[in-house]
C-alpha cells in the first residue's frame, strides 16, 4: 500500500480520498478550509496544515482543485507548495480540470525534480465518485501511466492512457464541451416545445425512442423536467471549463463558436443567480 497526500477536499476530492482509504492506503489530506477535511479525519485520514506538509515523504501526491490558479498554488507556492517537499522518484497526479498549457508548465516543474507526473482528469460526478466508478483520462509516458494506474483504479472503473502529458486535459475539455453543448441544446429545445404547448414529458419520451437522443441528453432532459438541480456540475464550473476550451482552441489557431455560445449561456445563467446550481438549471432561462 502507498502513502498518499490528497490536496483538495471538495465534493469530488473527498469522495476520491475515501476510496483510497478503503483500498488500504495511508492518506494525508489538505484543504484550504480545514473544516471540510474533518469528515476525512474521522474516517482515518491525517490532516496537514499545508500542501507542502501533506506531501512530505509521500510516495504519491494527488491534486483535485478548482482551476489553474488553485493548482499553481497547491503545487508551486514558494512557501506552501507540495512540490517543495516531494522526493525524487515519487509521483504527482493532477486530477483537476485545467488548461493543457498549465499542465505542460506544471509537468516541466515536476520533472525537473526527477518526480514522475501524469495529468489524470476524469469523467463522472458525485455518485460515480462514491462508487469508485470514475473514468480517468491520463496523460504521461507509458512508464508514468503504469505507476499511476493502480492508484487511479482504486477510485475509478476505467483508466485510459490518452497520450503524452497534457493529453488527459485536452480530452477532458473535449468531453465537457460535448456534454455542455448537449445540455444547452436540450434546454433550448424544451423551451421552444413548452412555448408551443407541447406536453414535455411525452415529448421527451418520444425523442428518447429515437437514435438521435444520447444518454447525456436523456439525463439532462430528466433533470430539467424534474425541476430539481442539485449541484452535481455547477453552472459556474461549466462556464470556467468552456473558457478553458476556448483557450485550448486559440492556442492551436482554432475557433470554437458553438462552445463560445454555450459559455455565453452559462454566463447568463450566472447573472440570473444559477451559478451554484447544476448546469441543467439553465432550462430556467427559457421559462
Amino acid at each position: 500500500m502507498s502513502s498518499i497526500a490528497f490536496l483538495g477536499m471538495g465534493a469530488m476530492g473527498s469522495r476520491m480520498a475515501v476510496n483510497l482509504l478503503r483500498a488500504g492506503h495511508t492518506v494525508t489530506v489538505w484543504n484550504r478550509d480545514p473544516a471540510k477535511a474533518e469528515a476525512m479525519v474521522k474516517q482515518g485520514a491525517t490532516f496537514a496544515p499545508s500542501p507542502r506538509a501533506a506531501a512530505a515523504d509521500k510516495h504519491i501526491v494527488i491534486s483535485m482543485v478548482r482551476d489553474d490558479e488553485a493548482s499553481q498554488k497547491v503545487w508551486l507556492h514558494p512557501d506552501s507548495g507540495a512540490l517543495h517537499s516531494m522526493q525524487p522518484g515519487s509521483l504527482a497526479i493532477e486530477c483537476s480540470t485545467l488548461t493543457p498549457s498549465w499542465i505542460k508548465q506544471l509537468a516541466e516543474s515536476v520533472h525537473e525534480r526527477q518526480i514522475a507526473f501524469v495529468d489524470a482528469p476524469l469523467a463522472g460526478s458525485r455518485p460515480q465518485a462514491d462508487a469508485a466508478q470514475l473514468i480517468f483520462f491520463v496523460g504521461g509516458t507509458e512508464v508514468e501511466f503504469k505507476l499511476a494506474e493502480p492508484i487511479l483504479k482504486a477510485m475509478g472503473s476505467a483508466v485510459h492512457h490518452a497520450g503524452e502529458v497534457g493529453a488527459g486535459a485536452k480530452l477532458k475539455l473535449a468531453v465537457n464541451a460535448l456534454f455542455g453543448i448537449q445540455v444547452a441544446g436540450m434546454a433550448e429545445i424544451l423551451g421552444v416545445l413548452k412555448a408551443q404547448k407541447i406536453e414535455l414529458p411525452r415529448a421527451v419520451e418520444i425523442m428518447g425512442a429515437t437514435p438521435v437522443m444520447s444518454m447525456a441528453a436523456k439525463g439532462a432532459a430528466a433533470s430539467m423536467l424534474s425541476g430539481n438541480f442539485p449541484a452535481m456540475f455547477p453552472v459556474e464550473l461549466v462556464e470556467k471549463d468552456f473558457g478553458y476550451v476556448n483557450d485550448a482552441a486559440t492556442s492551436v489557431g482554432q475557433t470554437v463558436p458553438m462552445a463560445d455560445e454555450v459559455r455565453s449561456i452559462m454566463q447568463k445563467a450566472i447573472e440570473a443567480g444559477l451559478g451554484q446550481q447544476n448546469l441543467t438549471s439553465i432550462v430556467r432561462l427559457y421559462e
